[in-house]
């Protein structure tokens, strides 16, 4: 006998069906299994989807003799999140900065130069090269010194609007004009004229504790699952984690030492007691001679690479969220909250510099959340308490009309 274990959208949740040839026995043994409902939409039995489910069903079923087909549970979902993809541009970095005059060449290569005297990071000098390349490369038929501030409200609308960069790279690129405009003292161009679009005030996509263990347990690949773990129980960055050094890691006082991170701050964070037998197994498999994760020459890991095999491990998992690496941090930062540790101490392991930058995460943290009782539960329970027999107040009555 055959039991087949599918995916099923239902009730605005991810849920396993279970398939069968009908008799008698099966449909009992089915039923037996906590939690099983039957959709008359679907005409299957089915429960909650989640990894342990799958796996609890498989041993309960081959217990009974039965043979579990659990093979679309092995294959990566689709995920329904579909965010607004930024248009590539028609030419590489590489191709504009060969196509630019001479003299915006030497003007770019002094333009990083000024950046890096005023000691930003080499992130930082990276990004405000790129839009002032971009920049560049759209007015390199017009002399730097007569672009005028309706070119650059052009650009901004053409360019950064036309290929859907975020607000936050729109806010990069302002930063990247100002620092421009200061260095070529244009005089047809005031600084302070440029002004920033406001941040978008979206919460932050978080998983639960239950997706996060999900999420590790799919992983397959010991790098992954150890870049997945130390991302999520250390709250790193993914620049953080890829610059991370073998030195850093202090298993004698179970702390992790982030070395110049966003700011150029040090910091130090809590290592995971249930994670130190992953790491100790991944550094004996793999024997990585600088970074904590290294590639495949021995420099630091692609960040794209990390990004690629996150959206796989999601697909294993069922996970419908869009996951980026900086999600497992703000999971991290929000799971602290609920579990009661104090925002002062979340944002020294954050490394934040302000602590309205933490206070982010007391929007979706739900321990306090879930103490509040609806309004409408309350107007239930008072009433109900006032009748004399306590007779419980419905919601659903049958009126004759």
């Amino acid at each position: 006998m055959k039991i087949t274990l599918s995916k099923l959208h239902h009730n605005n949740d991810n849920q396993i069906a279970i398939g069968f040839e009908y008799n008698k026995e099966t449909k009992a043994i089915v039923k037996a299994v906590e939690g099983v409902k039957w959709s008359q939409t679907h005409k299957t039995f089915y429960v909650l989807y989640s990894k342990n489910t799958i796996y609890t069903l498989f041993n309960y079923f081959r217990s009974h003799g039965y043979y579990v087909d659990y093979s679309q549970f092995r294959k990566p979902t689709e995920n329904t999140y579909k965010p607004v993809k930024k248009i590539k541009p028609s030419h590489s970095m590489a191709e504009m900065f060969a196509s630019l005059p001479l003299n915006f060449k030497e003007l770019l290569k002094g333009y990083t130069g000024f950046l890096k005297g005023k000691r930003l990071s080499q992130s930082t000098v990276r990004t405000y090269g790129y839009f002032v390349l971009r920049f560049m490369d759209y007015y390199k038929p017009k002399e730097i010194e007569f672009i005028q501030k309706k070119d650059i409200d052009h650009f901004f609308e053409i360019v950064l609007a036309g290929e859907n960069f975020s607000i936050s790279s729109h806010r990069q690129c302002v930063s990247a004009l100002k620092y421009f405009i200061s260095f070529c003292d244009l005089p047809e161009l005031d600084a302070e004229d440029l002004n920033r679009p406001k941040k978008s005030k979206k919460l932050p996509v978080v998983l639960s504790k239950e997706e996060i263990i999900d999420l590790i347990q799919v992983t397959k690949n010991l790098k992954h699952r150890a870049i997945i773990g130390l991302l999520y129980s250390c709250g790193l960055r993914i620049g953080e984690l890829l610059n991370l050094k073998i030195n850093a890691l202090d298993f004698d006082r179970n702390l992790l030492r982030v070395n110049q991170g966003k700011g150029r701050k040090d910091r130090s964070v809590v290592m995971s007691e249930v994670l130190k037998p992953l790491i100790f197994n991944y550094l004996n498999t793999y024997k990585p001679q600088v970074f904590v994760i290294e590639g495949r020459n021995g420099g630091p890991y692609s960040a794209t690479s990390i990004r690629q095999f996150l959206k796989k491990s999601c697909g294993y998992a069922g996970i419908k969220k869009q996951v980026t690496p900086h999600v497992l941090r703000h999971s991290y930062a929000t799971h602290l909250m609920e579990n009661g540790v104090d925002l002062r101490h979340i944002q020294m392991l954050l490394g934040h510099a302000k602590p309205e930058t933490t206070m982010i995460y007391t929007h979706v943290a739900h321990r306090d959340l879930m103490q509040i009782s609806s309004p409408l539960d309350t107007v239930v329970k008072s009433i109900t308490k006032s009748q004399k027999n306590n007779t419980e107040v419905l919601l659903s009555r049958n009126y004759n009309i």
